[in-house]
Parts: C-alpha cells; structure tokens; sequence
C-alpha cells in the first residue's frame, strides 16, 4: 500500500496560475491526494511534515533524461541503497517525479523500473524510449564513440519503412511508452545525416497507432521539417544549428501542434557558452514560446553529468518565462501530453506528487532548483539534510 503522509504549514499552489494558498495543508492517502487546502483536516496516523511556509508546488516533469551512465548497467541487481542514491543524486534531489527516458538500454531501464514500481526503491516513475531510432549510417559521434564496436551494427538504423515499422514494433513490445527519432544527427562535427520522411512516418504511425507518442532529435532545419511532416509530437531539442530557423519556420512548427524540450543547459555546457551560438538557440525557443508552442521541461541528464537545475532555469528566464510559465512546463504540459497521466495538480484524486521549495518560484522562479522535500505517491523520495 502507498503510504500516507500530509505536509502542513505551507503555501500551496495547487497547479500553474492558481492563487496561492497561506498556511495550507495537502494529505495524502493511498498514494494519492485526499485533501487541500486551508481548512483541510490531518489525521492522526499519517507522517507529518511541517513546510514551515514554504512553497508546495505539484510533482516535476523531466522529460528529457537518460540512463546511460555506468551505474545504471546492473540496475537489475544493484544494491537498493546505490540505486536509490544515484535517483537522488540526478533527478529526485531536484523535485522529479515522473521522467521521460529518451534513449538507454532496456536490459538496466526497465529492471529499474520494476524496482521503482513495486516499491522497494524511492524513485520517480520512468516513461522510457529503449533505443533511439537512426538514420543507416547515423548513429552520433558523440554516441558512436562511446558503445563497443560490436554492438553498432545492433542499433536501430532503418533503411525503409517496413523496416522502420518492425523495429518500432519490437521496441514497444519491449515496454517502450515512447518512441525517440534522430531526424537529423551528427555524424560528425558540422555534419548532419537527416532521416528520411517515409522511416520517420513509418515510426510515428505504429506509435500513434498503439497510444504512444514519439521524439525526435532535429539539429537543424531539415531534420525539423522531417519531423513535423512524419507527425512527430515531440522536438527533444530545438534545432542547434540554426540556419534558416526564421520566425516564419518557428510558426510553422507551432501550427503542426508540436512540443518543445529547451534542454538549454546542456547546449550551453556541453558546445559553447559563445553568444554566436547560443543566442539563435535562444531566440527559435523565445519565438516558439510566443508563438503559443507547448514547451516541456527537460534537461537531458544522464548525457549531462552535471545535475542541477538551477541553470536551466535562469535560461528558462532569459527567453521570457515567469514562475506560472516555468511550472505549466513542469507539471501540467507534460502531463497533458502523455494519455493516461494523471492531471500534475494538488486536488483530490491526483497522484500524490509534491516538491517544497524554499523561496516562492512564481517571483523568483530560480527557487524551483531550491527543493526541500520531494514526495512520489505519498512516498518521501528526497528529504534535504
């Protein structure tokens, strides 16, 4: 059974642009929220937490991690404690609740969700992709230089659509809740092998077809028309190299219906903090955004071994996003886009999913990387010292 747990004394803020709550309370029972509010009662056999005034805020979303760093291969084996430290240390210390797996191999992802999910280790829930889908001869330098030579001829790299459709297949057979495409990949520095329309539509109708959606990693303008024009629902980045990516390109990617991960750290720490390079990456999420695309959070942890948050949202900040803004992309966005998700607010029957922050991140939304407590299901996932 979940176990039950209220946290009292706090300001809540039940889901993005709800008037905040002075010196309320959120219960949870059996996993899920009983009550909230200002008059709401705790019962006497439930842990208590005292927020001290902070600020409780809905679970967060990433929807753009990874697990491909060395601890995560014996995830089926691993000791609980070294599972559960690497959970903190990556995503539950930063207020993560539900992640989007874009790319890892099943043989530790799905074993470390079995763990999660039947309890015996605190963590957030694990939608996960498998193994990304590339272009024949595809396959990222980045990603090609770090896995044994005998295993790239086993990477998914479909040369026509009845391939694609089989290999999509199989990943869902697997226990994929999504797909994730490289629409357009670097093979090498500068150079970028784009996958062509039909693989890519192939691969967006099976997961359609089965209630899933689908990923794709663009690079550049080419590998975002591909992806818009297959039915992707998801750009796990902007496009990087942004030549030709104009207002009118960002409109007509906001008028297909697709979302947006900014991972705008990971472009920062990982190619170039120059302005030359940065400032069009910028500027194609800043025109998205006011253009009325759906942005997702996600920080592509686990390529990015650096874990806080804290970065991303000050860039998050640059573009134009306010507190309300920053939340929708960490609660309600994604969760709207994933079908059988639950709501991501704090109101009677939704998961209980909750972070308390020190500081109010609807003013300084550099708070949302200042988590005290992180609660999945009515279970303490994180606790600050």
């Amino acid at each position: 059974m979940s176990p039950d747990l209220a946290v009292e004394n706090g300001t809540v803020c039940r889901a993005p642009g709800a008037a905040a709550e002075r010196r309320a309370t959120v219960v949870i029972r059996g996993g899920r929220v009983a009550k909230v509010g200002t008059n709401a009662t705790v019962p006497s056999d439930v842990e208590v937490v005292d927020a001290d005034g902070r600020t409780v805020v809905p679970g967060f979303w990433n929807c753009h991690v990874h697990f491909t760093e060395p601890r995560w291969a014996p995830a089926a084996t691993a000791p609980r404690e070294a599972l559960e430290r690497g959970l903190r240390e990556m995503l539950t210390r930063w207020g993560f609740t539900t992640v989007v797996d874009l790319g890892s191999d099943p043989r530790s992802t799905l074993p470390l969700r079995r763990r999660i999910e039947s309890g015996e280790i605190g963590g957030p829930a694990i939608l996960t992709a498998g193994p990304a889908i590339y272009p024949p001869g595809g396959i990222p330098y980045y990603v090609r230089d770090s896995i044994p030579p005998d295993v790239v001829d086993r990477v998914p790299q479909p040369a026509d659509p009845e391939a694609a459709a089989a290999i999509a297949r199989e990943i869902l057979a697997l226990g994929a809740d999504v797909l994730k495409l490289f629409t357009g990949s670097y093979v090498a520095r500068g150079t970028i092998r784009p996958m062509s329309e039909p693989v890519a539509r192939a691969v967006a109708d099976v997961a359609h077809a089965a209630g899933r959606r689908v990923f794709s990693h663009p690079s550049n303008l080419e590998g975002t028309q591909v992806a818009m024009r297959a039915g992707v629902d998801v750009l796990a980045h902007p496009p990087d190299t942004a030549e030709g990516v104009d207002a009118s390109r960002v409109r007509e990617i906001v008028s297909h219906g697709v979302s947006m991960t900014p991972t705008l750290k990971m472009f920062a720490a990982t190619v170039s903090r120059s302005a030359a390079y940065l400032d069009p990456i910028l500027e194609i999420v800043r025109e998205f955004r006011t253009g009325g695309g759906e942005l997702l959070f996600g920080t592509d942890v686990g390529y990015l071994t650096d874990y806080s948050t804290e970065e991303e949202f000050g860039l998050l900040e640059r573009v134009g996003l306010d507190g309300p803004a920053i939340l929708r992309m960490l609660t309600t966005a994604p969760a709207g886009r994933f079908p059988g998700a639950g709501p991501a607010r704090l109101e009677p029957g939704a998961p209980g999913d909750l972070v308390l922050l020190d500081g109010d991140p609807m003013a300084d939304p550099s708070a949302f990387a200042r988590v005290r407590l992180t609660v999945r299901s009515g279970r303490v996932v994180y606790r600050s010292p």
